[in-house]
């Protein structure tokens, strides 16, 4: 793979993921998207609620990844802000759309963002605590890779509403 399709094959998939995964969730009724399967366990609203919140945090670190030497961000207590946001009174319909925009503009943020920003190794980092998949801490981590663990991550979460993606 050329250098110049780090970004392809992950924002690609994003997209494709964004738009089938857009079908699904909009075939989930509302009353049905604000059930919890379990005590302690989010409602499909608040799953989305928190990759909406997801999206937004990811959103400013991957832009201020572009112009810092470092990969250390602040990090967010994610069942507070689910909580907070009373997610599971919202609309779903409202939640999908929000969801589904925002991560069509994290697309386009991951294939636009320099390659030489993306592949460039940062030694201060803290990954290692907010990534889905840690990177450890004395190990160098690129933008890249937080990227693309973004789309892992949202993946993830999709497959707990039974949204299987290819």
């Amino acid at each position: 793979m050329s250098a110049d399709n780090v970004a392809g094959d992950y924002a690609a998939e994003l997209r494709v993921t964004l738009d089938r995964a857009r079908d699904f969730l909009y075939g989930i009724n509302d009353e049905a998207a604000s059930y919890r399967t379990a005590s302690g366990k989010w409602s499909p609203k608040e799953i989305i609620g928190h990759l909406i919140d997801s999206a937004s945090n990811n959103h400013e670190r991957f832009v201020r990844a572009q112009f810092n030497d470092d990969l250390e961000f602040s990090g967010y207590d994610q069942d507070a802000w689910v909580s907070t946001q009373h997610y599971r009174d919202a609309y779903w319909g409202d939640l999908v759309a929000l969801w589904y925009y925002f991560n069509l503009h994290i697309a386009r943020l991951m294939e636009t963002a320099a390659i030489d920003e993306r592949v460039r190794p940062r030694a201060r980092h803290n990954l290692h605590q907010i990534a889905w998949q840690p990177v450890p801490q004395n190990e160098p981590a690129t933008l890249d890779y937080f990227m693309r663990d973004y789309v892992g991550h949202l993946k993830h979460h999709l497959a707990q509403l039974g949204f299987e993606a290819r």
